[in-house]
């Protein structure tokens, strides 16, 4: 089998995992949400975590679908045109990941995070 057919198999096998692992991830995150409705009777309780499985479901699945177009664009066919719409499509969903990681962590993702323990007081290193 030449190189280049295997390459193609290894992109279109990374396209059906990142289709994978979104439906697989919104199907489990819906089963988790109807599970605590179902012993709460609350909404609102579980939406939030909700939508956060369902966003890192989809996070996840954009990954995967970038690296499979990366590997078919450079590797099978790297023409001009080609590579800009490799571009294109990096740039749109990498938009879509930062929108989603901004969704699901209220704050940009290079913003760091604040102290852990909650206590706003931060350790100061020794010298």
């Amino acid at each position: 089998m030449p190189t280049k057919e295997i390459i193609q198999h290894v992109g279109t096998l990374l396209d059906l995992a990142g289709v994978l692992v979104i439906a697989v991830g919104v199907a489990v995150a819906t089963v988790v949400f109807a599970l605590g409705w179902w012993r709460t009777r609350q909404v609102v309780e579980h939406y939030r975590a909700y939508r956060q499985g369902v966003g890192r479901a989809i996070l996840l699945g954009l990954e995967l679908l970038v690296a499979g177009d990366i590997i078919r664009t450079v590797a099978v066919s790297p023409t001009f045109t080609s590579v800009g719409v490799l571009a294109l499509i990096v740039l749109v969903r990498t938009f879509l990941s930062v929108s989603l990681q901004v969704e699901l962590d209220g704050r940009w993702p290079w913003q760091g995070r604040g102290p852990v323990g909650g206590s706003g007081v931060t350790a100061r290193t020794q010298r």
